[in-house]
């Protein structure tokens, strides 16, 4: 592979992109000699913007595009800060952000995130939601697929079902069933170049050629799942015009039921170009470009796609295997006496039990039998003898208001830190469990005795942030 050594681009890209953007390559070109921007994206189920502002740690600056996204400086490391453990934000590339922002989930609602790794979007959705209605976050690598778990956990979301699924077995389980559908496809990543070197050493027009097929596969699947007049939000971190344009337009040719939408764009963004590639289809100009010379952010592309028809009320899609069937009260007592004990009320949902574990199922969730499923809803705890323990992600959906007992610690002090790192402190109060948080923000577990709070923070999360 030959590559230019100013910036260190494949040299069969570096034409490719020179033929797109005639006199203005050397803008893009020269975007890349400047520092990559860093973003984060606040999550609004543990409070506002405005309210996370009002004590923020770090020196943010407004994303355009999205209300809760905002710029920071590379010296504020939020990475390594108590709130980032506590979910009160999720650090997320600007131009990721849009996708989810077209998709324009809405709480109660069905939505499918295909291919959400490591979380970002699916986590975006999730706040969008409101913890109502269904989302179902799948990631086919297994890996990814507990990264993603782990993030939705930390993010606090309630309602989502997360599943390590082909989507051509999802499309076995799921008819015409969700309202709305994200597909991030796995791409070439061009756009990422900046971010990760080992996606422009792996780049190569075959893989261009590889990525391309596999996201005909999946939008395939992706439409046999979405009902009648829902909405597709297809993207890419890519600027090849064959994962692009071409797989919109090949989609669209395959799927005459479906159409493009125009959506509002904002400034630096442009449409879709049909004359890129061979045969586009109609409504191609309404996609999005986004190239880091015009915008604040990575490159991206993004396509906004509605089936035809309508859903009738009374028909909202189907699954094989029906609806999901929960506990009976007296099969998760542990919990609900532990819930009067330590909660301001007993969660509604549907209770599912797998060993020790309990968790909760949003409320019309389908049967999950056959699928491989990382999380079922919000993980409770564990029902042990004559006792339950809570579960760390129990913490994280939850906040002092609706704990009877809590302990508040600040980021500007080391005791956060501390705790992150599994260390006890000394406390008073009654003896019991206490929701420890920081800055308001809840961050786990602690069992008072004696005048110790016990660290319940998990190990496997445990770590420093000094």
């Amino acid at each position: 592979m030959t590559v230019n050594e100013r910036n260190g681009f494949p040299e069969k890209f570096q034409i490719r992109m020179q033929a797109m953007l005639k006199e203005e390559y050397g803008s893009f070109l020269k975007s890349y000699d400047e520092k990559e921007v860093r973003s984060l994206r606040v999550n609004t189920l543990k409070g506002g913007a405005d309210r996370f502002l009002e004590t923020a740690p770090f020196r943010l600056e407004p994303v355009l595009w999205e209300k809760n996204g905002f710029y920071y400086r590379e010296e504020d490391r939020p990475g390594k800060h108590p709130l980032h453990e506590a979910g009160a934000y999720y650090i997320q590339e600007a131009s990721a952000m849009i996708p989810a922002l077209y998709l324009e989930a809405a709480p109660g609602e069905r939505v499918l995130d295909l291919c959400a790794a490591p979380g970002g979007k699916s986590t975006q959705i999730g706040a969008a939601m409101k913890g109502e209605g269904l989302l179902v976050c799948n990631e086919p690598h297994p890996e990814r697929a507990r990264v993603l778990s782990e993030n939705m956990e930390r993010m606090g979301i309630r309602n989502a079902v997360v599943t390590n699924e082909t989507p051509q077995n999802l499309t076995a389980v799921f008819w015409e069933y969700f309202d709305k559908i994200l597909v991030d496809a796995p791409c070439s990543g061009e756009g990422m170049f900046r971010k990760n070197g080992e996606a422009c050493v792996q780049w190569s027009e075959e893989n261009v050629k590889l990525c391309a097929d596999r996201q005909d596969e999946i939008l395939n699947c992706a439409a046999k799942m979405l009902r009648p007049g829902g909405r597709l939000v297809y993207s890419t971190c890519t600027f090849a015009p064959e994962e692009n344009e071409g797989s919109v337009s090949r989609f669209l040719k395959r799927n005459p039921m479906f159409h493009t939408v125009s959506v509002p764009m904002y400034e630096g963004m442009e449409g879709g170009r049909g004359e890129w590639i061979e045969d586009p289809a109609e409504g191609i100009g309404k996609t999005i470009r986004i190239f880091p010379h015009k915008m604040k952010g990575e490159g991206h592309f993004a396509a906004v796609l509605e089936k035809d028809g309508e859903c009738q009320e009374r028909f909202r899609g189907a699954c094989k295997n029906g609806v999901q069937r929960g506990l009976l009260p007296k099969d998760y007592q542990e919990f609900t006496c532990f819930a009067e004990q330590n909660l301001k009320g007993v969660p509604e949902g549907i209770y599912l039990r797998f060993g020790e574990q309990l968790y909760l199922a949003p409320v019309g969730t389908p049967s999950l039998a056959g699928l491989k499923v990382l999380r079922p809803g919000l993980h409770l705890g564990a029902a042990k003898k004559n006792r339950f323990e809570p579960a760390h992600a129990l913490a994280l959906a939850f906040d002092a208001a609706h704990t009877k007992n809590s302990f508040a610690l600040s980021s500007k002090e080391k005791e956060a830190a501390r705790f992150i790192e599994g260390q006890t402190f000394a406390a008073e109060g009654e003896k019991g469990w206490y929701l420890i948080t920081v800055d308001g923000y809840s961050l786990g577990w602690g069992k008072l005795a004696g005048g110790i709070m016990k660290n319940h923070y998990p190990k496997g999360l445990r770590k420093n942030i000094f």
